[in-house]
């Protein structure tokens, strides 16, 4: 297989991983996360909370693993034609990444802690504080979605056409 077949299997993944997980993605989850309403009215207890907060972990890592499929794509086409300045981009990536998984993963958490459907405060109120990480992961997705949409377009354009439309025949087998 050519490498220039395998960069474009992998954008066939990237492309549509990229839009509907990265872009319609996060209105799936939270149309997922609205039932929680109706669950938290009947909660009395702090192990009931607790319970049902730890039951949305599963789906957390579910998320984010989804979520991390344009990212090993960005990793896979680095490992295809490596690029020392496209690798530092795909390193920032992954660090933009771990920090957008968590603090994501902290706010489902800390929202499903924060529901007291009978107004009793079973936990600190330091998780009430996560209300306002939307925003901090907003901050943080715009530059990484940013990012890695260009070096997807970046790997994902032949290296053989230059900007004027000639193609450049160079055997590309390896």
């Amino acid at each position: 297989m050519t490498r220039l077949t395998a960069r474009a299997l992998i954008a066939v993944v990237f492309w549509p991983s990229l839009f509907f997980f990265w872009f319609l993605g996060p209105f799936v989850f939270l149309l997922l996360s609205t039932t929680s309403s109706e669950v938290c009215a009947r909660l009395e207890t702090r192990a009931e909370f607790l319970a049902a907060a730890n039951g949305a972990l599963p789906m957390l890592v579910l998320q984010t693993l989804i979520y991390a499929v344009p990212i090993v794509c960005l990793v896979l086409w680095d490992r295809l034609a490596p690029e020392p300045a496209r690798t530092q981009h795909i390193a920032t990536c992954i660090k933009l990444f771990i920090i957008a998984a968590i603090t994501g993963a902290t706010w489902d958490y800390g929202s499903s802690l924060v529901c007291d459907g009978y107004g009793q405060s079973f936990f600190s109120s330091a998780w009430r504080m996560t209300s306002y990480l939307p925003i901090v992961g907003l901050l943080i997705n715009i530059p990484l979605y940013i990012l890695t949409f260009s070096l997807g377009r970046a790997f994902s354009t032949r290296d053989d056409i230059t900007e004027d439309g000639v193609i450049h025949s160079k055997q590309n087998n390896s």
